[in-house]
């Protein structure tokens, strides 16, 4: 996810504990749980992340290598 975000043009702008918050230029914000590499997001904090707060559509995804 973190590279994803990365590749789309968002960058780390803080870190309080263990959350991370990437901003991007358009103004969107992701905040992602961050505890090991391996860790997996749980379906409904995944949804969050891709379509409420990267807003990322279909052809988003398809473009990021992510479906």
């Amino acid at each position: 996810m973190v590279a994803a975000l990365e590749t789309d043009g968002f960058a780390l702008d803080r870190q309080k504990g263990s959350h991370r918050r990437y901003l991007h230029s358009d103004g969107c914000a992701v905040t992602v749980s961050f505890h090991r590499s391996s860790e997996t997001f749980a379906p409904k904090t995944l949804r969050s992340m891709i379509e409420l707060q990267a807003r990322w559509k279909t052809k988003d995804l398809e473009r990021l290598g992510l479906i």
